[in-house]
């Protein structure tokens, strides 16, 4: 499949084959560094091989390119303090070019194929289960008031929206999990946040907040249940 290799070059040129100092140099010269356009040519030639076929070779051409360009605005608008956003959205750019390049080539991948029913399922299944589900679980959890670290006798420090996103991790590994028809990976999830979480609660010896995690752990897990299940049907 041509959008399978395309991404295999992408991975090879972008992380393996980028050494710091490249990267160091564009993010000090911008478009002024010889880097940028080495690597823009690197991507170009790791697409010709990993597509292996001469009549191609505008697509290895194109990839290079696009990827000079998504580069290129990267270092222009990039700051140190942005730094971070707009490695993902680079990551996200260059996805999605792949995309669009490898849908070029009709019959190999056809860009419409991505939109079956079976994939919209999927795909709206793993929105839900990201901020929807979230805002859901904390409207259901708004009723009851937790006691937080401040007024126990344990004082901890905790990444900012932390519980967050290990919610929203957790939710989508339980999804995967059944998708695959691999249920005893759920068992062994809640069992290791068992141990994680709920030890620490113990130590802390405050029931309400105790009884507060565990409704929203379980809110959280019925949750993705629900829509691996539902999603499941689905795609019979």
């Amino acid at each position: 499949m041509i959008l399978t290799r395309l991404i295999l070059a992408h991975l090879v040129g972008d992380f393996l084959l980028q050494p710091d100092k490249w990267v160091a140099d564009k993010e000090r010269k911008k478009l002024k560094s010889g880097y940028l356009y080495l690597h823009a040519l690197l991507h170009a030639v790791l697409a010709f091989v990993a597509l292996w076929d001469l009549w191609l070779w505008w697509m290895a051409l194109l990839v290079g390119g696009v990827h000079f360009v998504i580069d290129a605005v990267k270092l222009v608008f990039q700051t140190q303090r942005s730094k971070r956003i707009w490695f993902f959205a680079d990551q996200a750019l260059h996805l999605l070019s792949l995309v669009l390049i490898a849908s070029l080539q009709f019959p190999y991948f056809y860009f419409m194929d991505i939109f079956t029913r079976g994939n919209i399922a999927i795909i709206t299944a793993v929105v839900f289960l990201t901020t929807p589900a979230s805002i859901i679980i904390k409207m259901l959890l708004s009723a009851w008031t937790p006691v937080t670290a401040e007024h126990s006798d344990i004082r901890t420090d905790s990444l900012v929206n932390a519980g967050k996103y290990i919610g929203v991790l957790e939710r989508l590994m339980v999804f995967a999990f059944i998708l695959l028809n691999h249920w005893e990976g759920v068992g062994f999830m809640i069992a290791a946040k068992s141990v994680f979480r709920f030890s620490d609660l113990a130590e802390a010896k405050q029931r309400k907040l105790t009884e507060y995690v565990l409704i929203g752990t379980l809110l959280s897990f019925g949750i993705a249940i629900a829509t691996a299940i539902l999603t499941s049907i689905e795609l019979k």
